[in-house]
């Protein structure tokens, strides 16, 4: 049994969060978090598995979330608390459970923000014309002006979450409507040797990966038992219209799947196609705008899992004291962009600076297929308790199993790749601190009191 520590009264109070989400804002949250996945890094199964590949790998990755996020959406009303992931492995399996549930997706939340800020860099730099030696310059600054706009208000951060997701459905609906003239799946989408579906799985999950942030913003949303299940399934059923309609249009237009799965701006050459070449700098305005959504409601989600796991004493402390004037989560915000940044320079100044991107989303898979697995565990065991559930999953166990068992595929998918195993250290070196340090020094906060109750 681990040691808990009971702290004063002013411990919490500083440590608040304001409630503002209602539907919508959940809505725009999950969809804002996954966009970019439509306007960079998918395109690099192309090239892993061709397009028959990847778009069967599409196939098996809607059938995994579906799994995943009707789970989701009976266990997060259920335990409503900003924990999320964490929250339902520490209910189910303990506090060794919740603290590697926790530690996965803490890395797949800092490392997805670091691919998509390499993609947003790569357009940045198209747009105006600086050297490619300057993107890293890029990364900083996109980090200083979205760290920024969360640190300002819960309210502000969930208005831009719905502009910005609006913005970039409207952006992929003009280009989906643009690219049907131009059409030819014989002459453009199998341009590329069909390799297979297994290697093109972690290209496929990025288009969904982000929706299962959902739940940590529980303790911020006006009515998460009957709110939540809503804003992930309304989510969940947009972004599969959005990734078939992407992935098929995109690779049937010129230049083709092969030019596509080797582009770090995919989207760029794709407008080409409809509109011309002299509006290339405008088109890569437009791109932005759905990695710009995604970057900024990924911040969101690291520093609220930062938060919830600091608040309960796995991660240090201090890291969970909010702003007393926002309630915002001000150094779990900080601390996660500097890990971010950290993982970025090192595989560009160690490793190859051209895979800077593909690198860095194939660590973020590799710990998000890892929280899915135990996510998943945590669901069939939290069957068995008699808990009450404001929403039941109508995949129920069956669900559950087929999204454990594609992301235990994926997993294994991933190990062949030299990349993740950077992002195993890490693992490693989390779950060493746990066990010499932190397990002694957890607090009773709302998610350790409500799985005590239950284990």
């Amino acid at each position: 049994m681990p040691a808990y520590s009971k702290p004063p009264e002013e411990y919490f109070e500083k440590r608040s969060l304001r409630r503002h989400a209602r539907v919508l804002h959940l809505w725009a949250l999950g969809v804002a978090a996954v966009i970019s996945g439509d306007f960079f890094g998918w395109n690099f199964g192309l090239a892993a598995g061709g397009f028959s590949g990847m778009l069967i790998a599409t196939v098996v990755m809607t059938a995994m979330y579906a799994g995943l996020c009707f789970s989701i959406a009976e266990m997060s009303p259920a335990l409503p608390h900003t924990g999320g992931a964490y929250s339902f492995a520490r209910t189910a399996m303990g506090p060794w459970g919740g603290y590697i549930t926790g530690l996965a997706e803490n890395m797949e939340y800092i490392l997805t923000p670091a691919t998509i800020v390499v993609g947003i860099g790569g357009y940045l730099g198209s747009i105006f014309h600086t050297p490619k030696s300057w993107e890293p310059g890029w990364w900083v600054v996109c980090y200083a002006v979205f760290v920024g706009l969360n640190v300002f208000g819960v309210a502000l951060s969930f208005r831009f979450s719905v502009f910005i997701a609006l913005a970039a459905l409207i952006v992929l609906i003009v280009f989906w409507i643009g690219a049907i003239p131009h059409v030819d799946f014989k002459r453009y989408a199998f341009d590329v040797p069909s390799i297979g579906w297994l290697p093109a799985l972690p290209f496929a999950l990025w288009l969904y990966l982000g929706i299962e942030q959902l739940p940590l913003a529980a303790e911020e949303s006006h009515d998460p038992r009957r709110d939540m299940p809503k804003g992930i399934l309304y989510g969940l059923l947009t972004l599969i219209v959005c990734s078939f309609l992407t992935v098929i249009l995109s690779a049937a237009i010129a230049p083709g799947a092969a030019k596509l799965g080797a582009s770090q701006e995919p989207l760029v050459l794709s407008f080409q196609t409809i509109a011309g070449s002299q509006w290339t700098k405008l088109f890569a305005v437009v791109a932005c705008i759905g990695l710009i959504a995604s970057f900024h409601t990924i911040l969101y989600a690291y520093g609220r899992q930062i938060y919830s796991l600091s608040r309960a004493g796995y991660f240090p402390r201090w890291l969970s004291v909010t702003s007393s004037r926002h309630q915002t989560p001000v150094r779990a915000l900080i601390s996660g962009s500097v890990l971010g940044l950290a993982a970025a320079f090192a595989i560009y100044l160690f490793g190859q600076d051209s895979q800077v991107g593909a690198i860095l989303l194939n660590m973020a898979v590799f710990g998000a297929v890892i929280a899915y697995i135990l996510q998943m565990a945590s669901f069939l065991i939290l069957r068995t308790k008699n808990l009450e559930r404001p929403y039941v999953s109508p995949l129920g166990r069956a669900g559950a199993w087929i999204a454990l068992i594609i992301s235990a595929i994926t997993l294994i998918v991933l190990l062949v790749n030299p990349g993740v195993w950077g992002a195993a250290i890490w693992f490693a070196l989390g779950i060493a601190y746990f066990a010499l340090y932190a397990r002694k020094r957890l607090v009773l906060s709302p998610e350790e009191e409500f799985a005590i109750k239950w284990n």
